[in-house]
């Protein structure tokens, strides 16, 4: 593919993650990470803070969001063509969740856009290009909850902040309350899992280029687990 190709392919990404949820089922449970992030100061290992919450709520409990069990996937359209897949892993941060409820549910994540995946080296580079993702200055998307809205004990809608590229907008997932927990391999920990669903448009976050090339709505499909 030229050059032009990649770098128009790879535009998608400036507005395609939303920050939070996409689990790869696995062997064991790793450890799970300090409950603010990475480490346990509260700080990913990139130095970058994840958003933070409001103190939890009276009976919801703080869980640590598995960076290997969650998972993020894009998919937009290419030239008409075909769906344009890339996905990120290493997503870091924090949820608060009460028992059988979403009363209390906040959730806050750092992605790593640097870490965005194409499955081509020359797709990821001219991703990270300035021009583009801009991974260099902004090597992080963030996600803060504002408020849920319960659909029925399962699936609840959930209204957030997303910033990406220096640019803040207002997102509503579709989300799945799939389990809660011990998770069954050592070292047992409680467990929380959820998917989630949504659509962007590249042009609310500052992506206008190649309009005849790449299609402003950029799907987003979240997998996440938490443990604690």
């Amino acid at each position: 593919m030229n050059a032009p190709r990649h770098g128009c392919f790879a535009r998608i990404l400036c507005t395609g993650i939303v920050c939070m949820l996409a689990a790869a089922c696995g062997t064991a449970a790793p450890r799970a990470p300090a409950p603010d992030g990475a480490v346990a100061d509260g700080r990913p290992a990139d130095g970058m803070a994840a958003p933070t919450l409001p103190a939890p709520q009276p009976g919801t409990a703080v869980y640590a969001v598995d960076p290997v069990h969650t998972r993020i996937a894009i998919a937009v359209d290419h030239a008409g063509f075909s769906r344009a897949i890339g996905t990120v892993s290493g997503t870091t941060g924090t949820l608060h969740l009460a028992p059988g409820t979403w009363d209390g549910a906040q959730v806050a994540v750092a992605i790593p856009l640097d870490r965005l995946d194409f499955g081509d080296a020359p797709w990821n580079r001219a991703v990270a290009a300035g021009g583009l993702l801009d991974s260099n200055r902004h090597p992080r998307a963030q996600f803060r909850s504002l408020r849920v809205e319960p659909v029925d004990a399962a699936r609840a809608r959930l209204h957030g902040e997303l910033t990406l590229r220096g640019i803040t907008r207002e997102v509503v997932l579709d989300v799945v309350r799939n389990g809660e927990r011990r998770y069954p391999l050592p070292p047992f920990r409680q467990t929380a899992g959820f998917s989630a669903t949504t659509t962007l448009s590249r042009a609310d976050f500052g992506s206008t280029a190649w309009n005849s090339m790449i299609g402003d709505a950029v799907d987003v499909r979240i997998e996440l687990e938490a443990s604690r």
